[in-house]
C-alpha cells in the first residue's frame, strides 16, 4: 500500500511556480495576482481563503482579499466581479462558496470572466472541459489528476467508480477520468444517494473516488484487493479525546480499507493541500494565457 501524499506533491508544485516566479522576476515582467472575494464570516471559508493568500505569498504572487458583509445584496456582488473583470492588474480571482442565501451562487458563477474563472466553475469553462478542449480546469479534480499522474497510477482500461455528483468533484471527475489520454480512459460509474445496492458497484471498482461528506462511508467490506482509493471527503468528528474537541475524517474507514488498497490518500493531507496548489496553477496559466494575446 502507498500513500498519494497531497501534502509533499503540493509542496513540490508550488516549489515549481515558486521557481517560474522568480525567473519572471528576473525577466522584469508582471507576477500572477490573484485576488479572492469572501461574502460574511464563515469560519471555514476564513480559514479555507487565509491559507489561499498564505500560498500566494509562498509562491511570490501578488494577492488581493476582498471581504464583503453577510447582508451583501446579489447587486453589490455583481458589481464587485465587474470590477475585477475588467481590472488588468488581476489575473485570476475566486468568489468562496458558500454565498448566503439572498445570493444566486449560479448568477454568480455566470458574471466571472470565464478568462479569469480559475476555479474553473463557469459554465464555459465546464462545457471547454467536457469537450476535451484547453481551460481551467476545477481545483480539487485538477489536483487528483496531478496525484494520479505523479504516482504513476494506472488509469487506462481500468474501472473507477465516482461516488456523489457535485458540480466541484464529483461530476467533473466522471468527465475526466473517461477523457482520452493520462490520467484517462477509464470506463467511469457515477454513483450518488439514490444509487441502489452500491456496494456490488464499488467491489468491482479499481479506482474509487468519494465526494460525499459522509465519516468512514467506504468500509472495507466495499473494496476489492489492490483497489485505488481517492478521498474528497473532509468532515469534522467530535470528539472530546482531541485537545481541538474534533478530528478531521474523510469518507473512507481508512483502518481497514488502507490494508486491501494499493494506493490511497489520507484525510487530512491527501487531496486537501492539492485543490490550494492547483488554484495557483490555474492563476499562473490564466497570466501566461494573457501574455500569450
Amino acid at each position: 500500500m502507498q500513500i498519494l501524499d497531497g501534502k509533499k506533491v503540493s509542496e513540490d508544485i508550488k516549489n515549481e511556480i515558486a521557481a517560474e516566479v522568480q525567473e519572471m522576476k528576473n525577466k522584469g515582467e508582471k507576477v500572477p495576482h490573484l485576488a479572492a472575494i469572501i461574502v460574511g464570516n464563515d469560519g471555514a471559508s476564513l480559514t479555507y481563503v487565509g491559507s489561499k493568500v498564505k500560498a500566494c505569498e509562498r509562491v511570490g504572487f501578488e494577492s488581493t482579499l476582498i471581504k464583503m458583509p453577510s447582508t451583501t445584496s446579489e447587486t453589490e456582488l455583481l458589481k464587485k466581479i465587474k470590477e475585477l473583470n475588467e481590472d488588468d492588474n488581476i489575473d485570476g480571482f475566486i468568489v468562496q462558496l458558500p454565498l448566503p442565501d439572498q445570493i444566486d451562487t449560479q448568477e454568480v458563477l455566470m458574471a466571472i470572466d470565464p478568462s479569469k474563472d480559475v476555479d474553473g466553475f463557469h459554465p464555459e469553462n465546464f462545457g471547454k472541459m467536457a469537450l476535451d478542449m484547453s481551460t481551467f480546469i476545477p481545483a480539487t479534480p485538477f489536483g487528483i489528476l496531478e496525484l494520479l499522474e505523479r504516482y504513476n497510477v494506472e488509469t487506462k482500461g481500468k474501472h473507477t467508480v465516482v461516488i456523489g455528483r457535485s458540480h466541484i468533484v464529483g461530476r467533473p471527475m466522471s468527465i475526466l477520468m473517461g477523457r482520452k489520454g493520462f490520467p484517462g480512459n477509464s470506463t467511469v460509474t457515477l454513483t450518488h444517494s439514490h444509487t441502489k445496492n452500491i456496494s456490488q458497484i464499488t467491489t468491482q471498482a479499481d479506482i474509487i473516488i468519494t465526494a460525499l461528506g459522509v465519516p468512514n462511508y467506504l468500509k472495507a467490506e466495499m473494496v476489492k484487493d489492490d483497489v485505488v482509493i481517492i478521498d474528497v471527503g473532509i468532515t469534522r468528528v467530535p470528539d472530546e479525546t482531541n485537545e481541538r474537541g474534533y478530528v478531521i475524517t474523510g469518507d473512507v474507514d481508512f483502518e481497514n480499507v488502507s490494508k486491501k488498497a494499493s494506493f490511497i490518500t489520507p484525510v487530512p493531507g491527501g487531496v486537501g493541500p492539492m485543490t490550494i496548489a492547483m488554484l495557483l496553477k490555474n492563476t499562473l496559466l490564466a497570466r501566461e494565457q494573457k501574455r500569450i494575446k
